[in-house]
């Protein structure tokens, strides 16, 4: 079960956890050749776990009604800063593209380190009265002081987001959302990313009164089940058999900051290099890397997909290989990509973003399993960026200097 907790009363969010969080971990996609033959990698499982994981979310919070008391807590119209760190940051912006255009207010996003070295010109830019603040394990150094931050000098309303269930967000944080069955075993976010993905999708609709959207997010899970059975081993294939020196990631709104996580996942997961633009700026200088060693990827929207279209055309003039990923397949489409993989929903963009981020997850882990690696445990690499006490990003001398100030 799921619960929010208020300052300085954080609750057990289960009763009896295991390493994920939850009694029973979410079981992943059947049907896939590729996955029984690498079944012992967690990454893997938890990447074809995510439909399973998505409907658990849905079930935890539908049980404890905590998005019925979220969206009671904070303002639909008022303005949103979010705050995170790595895969946490993109995802943050990724929700706050969709939370600009659903709840016609601005809604920023910012890594925890600028609101922490210019605190001042971050909350004077978002003008935010309320924040959200992501930390997968709960344990983020930057995230942790940014809340100690808010919480010591002004009166916005904060709520932490995490899979952690006894993080520190719940001292700091007014209000805390936990999702402890989401979480990973192996060091990179796959399915902990898309499930806050979509719980925050259901929170916009709650706060929006969008009952489609709410709608087409509970068709998702099964949809994205049987996609997962079509997909997953050509994806896979892609980046198994064939080698590539660099890899770029495009996309436009949205996409962008998926476009974004997908190149942080291929160099986690891979150690390889990888990019990422806005899709159309690519022509702008960026496309002189193309050649036979690129692989470019396209996550296309709904907005720009005839302009990018042809952008990938050009591309694959240019001798590049595509990886395009659409909703909806063309002919020229399918005639300028190596690999295209169609979503092929009816539900709206903002329901299809979860789905959009899976490809990138499945192509870094076969990047790097060719490569010889662990996508379990990349190398340099750990689950949280926990800092000691000297590391400059603001010392908790300068957090209480903060908290006598404002006394």
């Amino acid at each position: 079960m799921c619960e929010i907790s208020r300052r300085k009363e954080p609750q057990p969010l289960v009763k009896k956890s295991t390493r994920n969080g939850s009694k029973k971990s979410p079981a992943p996609v059947r049907g896939s050749r590729l996955a029984a033959n690498d079944a012992g990698h967690d990454t893997l499982q938890e990447i074809l776990s995510q439909p399973a994981t998505w409907l658990e979310t849905a079930r935890q919070f539908e049980q404890s009604g905590g998005l019925h008391k979220i969206a009671g807590a904070f303002a639909a119209a008022e303005p949103w800063l979010f705050v995170a760190c790595g895969s946490s940051y993109y995802l943050a912006q990724t929700i706050a593209s969709q939370w600009a255009a659903l709840l016609k207010t601005n809604c920023t996003a910012v890594p925890a380190s600028e609101l922490l070295f210019t605190p001042h010109d971050a909350m004077r830019q978002a003008g935010a009265r309320q924040a959200v603040l992501v930390s997968r394990s709960g344990k983020t150094t930057e995230v942790l002081r940014a809340a100690e931050w808010l919480k010591a000098n002004t009166s916005v309303r904060t709520l932490g987001v995490t899979c952690n269930e006894s993080s520190a967000l719940a001292e700091t944080c007014s209000h805390l959302l936990a999702l402890p069955w989401a979480d990973e075993k192996s060091l990179v976010m796959t399915r902990s990313f898309t499930s806050i993905l979509l719980l925050f999708g259901r929170l916009g609709a709650a706060l929006a009164g969008n009952a489609p959207l709410a709608a087409a997010l509970n068709r998702l899970p099964e949809k994205t089940s049987a996609w997962l059975r079509e997909n997953a081993d050509k994806i896979r294939a892609l980046g198994t058999k064939r080698r590539f020196a660099d890899f770029v990631f495009l996309g436009q709104g949205a996409h962008y900051w998926l476009a974004q996580e997908a190149a942080l996942k291929l160099t986690e997961m891979s150690s390889s290099y990888a990019q990422a633009y806005h899709t159309l700026e690519f022509r702008h200088g960026p496309k002189s890397i193309a050649s036979k060693q690129t692989l470019i990827t396209f996550l296309l929207s709904d907005a720009a997909v005839e302009e990018e279209r042809l952008l990938v055309g050009e591309v694959k003039k240019l001798g590049a290989a595509t990886l395009v990923v659409a909703n909806r397949a063309t002919p020229e489409l399918r005639r300028d990509s190596d690999l295209l993989v169609e979503l092929g929903l009816d539900e709206p963009e903002f329901a299809r973003l979860a789905l959009a981020a899976i490809p990138a997850q499945l192509l870094g882990l076969s990047v790097g399993l060719r490569k010889g690696l662990n996508p379990d445990k990349p190398q340099s690499l750990a689950r949280a960026v926990v800092l000691d006490a000297q590391a400059a990003v603001l010392p908790a001398a300068a957090i209480n200097a903060s908290k006598r100030r404002s006394a």
